[in-house]
């Protein structure tokens, strides 16, 4: 093949692959986000105090800590690292990042990924600069970078949808603001995690796929304390229907190691949030974690639950008061069963196999325990502390 041949030949594969780019659509959006992402976000414990230099302390820590080799990839920076924009428009950062390409060189040669954090109203919830009107230039931006994660939060542009005449035609302009951004990532050539954060409102789990995501918020802010990522994950009852490969519902961040729970409780959180197939996006310090918060984050079996790759989420099997059991299938026709007892005292709770569809013996581990459940009958009854949980993965 001659030079001018072989040439024309690479221009004509460019055109060929530029179009299978910018041709993709919400469908194919399973490519991205398989399994629900798993990663860390600087919003629940550093919220404004966000910088260059602790971003690279978590990469760093994430890695030094087994939080890598476990599954956790994304490093997110959430809002108030917006600066200004130029003469030109593009967005800037401010004095906190002063290289926003050279801090995502840094994060990949961790094997990590980088994440951002933007909105599609005129400011960010923080009131920093937002992204309505600049969509396309934003998205080039940020791939320009090398960001492969985009947390889209809806903020100011309620402001936008009052103007709207009727509610019917505000969600209107709420499907149109994520759908310019999506678009607007996938013209960039750069896969990108597109996620939703409107806390759940307008039932965002029915037509979050719709305009590109691949997970959405589904509840208002977690907080670190029982009751409320008590009401936020057991709330997700009903929701399961709506998750799949590429598209999950996301009950926000994990609380595991901020030290406003106690041990059961974290390991409620980190069950619950398995069973639902939900994000695992840590919101700690992992540069001064214990050894239990380690090892509790990187449970390899819980993580294995969370990471199935059926994708199939679980949901609430049976409830007694305030004593609730959900079950979640897995590839091979296993099933992970969560007892959870949400009361403050240790109490008993007993699991009927055959009511899970299992006929026959099976085989139980005790996940937390790390040990298989001797001898398992057709129902298994054990001590389930306040606040707290038996996790079990249960086989033919």
């Amino acid at each position: 093949m001659s030079s001018f041949s072989y040439r024309r030949f690479l221009v004509v594969l460019a055109i060929c692959a530029t179009a299978l780019i910018t041709s993709s659509s919400p469908a194919q959006a399973p490519k991205i986000s398989a399994t629900p992402p798993m990663g860390w976000n600087s919003w629940n414990h550093f919220a404004r105090k966000i910088d260059d230099a602790t971003v690279r302390a978590q990469a760093d820590a994430m890695v030094s800590s087994g939080m890598r080799d476990a599954g956790y990839v994304y490093i997110n920076i959430d809002d108030t690292w917006e600066g200004t924009r130029d003469a030109q428009g593009v967005i800037q950062t401010n004095e906190k990042f002063p290289n926003m390409k050279a801090l995502a060189d840094y994060v990949h040669g961790k094997g990590l990924k980088l994440g951002i954090y933007s909105s599609p109203g005129a400011k960010t919830c923080a009131g920093f600069e937002g992204s309505l009107n600049h969509e396309e230039q934003d998205a080039q931006t940020y791939a320009a970078w090398g960001i492969d994660y985009l947390k889209y939060d809806l903020c100011s542009f309620g402001q936008v949808m009052k103007t709207a005449a009727t509610p019917a035609a505000a969600h209107q302009m709420m499907l149109d603001a994520y759908t310019k951004m999506h678009d607007a990532i996938v013209k960039t050539g750069r896969p990108m995690v597109f996620s939703l954060c409107q806390y759940g409102n307008d039932a965002v789990w029915r037509w979050g796929p719709s305009v590109g995501g691949n997970l959405w918020r589904t509840t208002d802010d977690i907080s670190d304390r029982y009751y409320s990522m008590s009401n936020i994950g057991f709330g997700q009852a009903g929701l399961s229907k709506y998750a799949a490969p590429g598209h999950w519902n996301d009950p926000d961040m994990l609380e595991v190691g901020n030290g406003g729970m106690k041990p059961d409780e974290y390991r409620t959180h980190m069950s619950l949030w398995a069973i639902l197939a939900a994000p695992l996006l840590a919101g700690n310090d992992l540069s001064s974690m214990t050894p239990e918060t380690t090892a509790m984050l990187t449970n390899k079996d819980v993580i294995a639950i969370d990471q199935d790759p059926l994708g199939k989420q679980g949901d609430r099997v049976w409830s007694e008061g305030s004593l609730e059991i959900w079950a979640r299938d897995l590839k091979d026709g296993a099933k992970a069963v969560g007892l959870f007892n949400r009361t403050g005292a240790a109490l008993d709770m007993t699991v009927d196999f055959a009511s899970l569809g299992f006929k026959g013996p099976v085989h139980a581990r005790n996940i937390w325990a790390g040990a298989d459940v001797p001898n398992p009958g057709a129902t298994f009854t054990t001590i389930v502390p306040g606040h707290g949980v038996v996790l079990l993965r249960v086989s033919k």
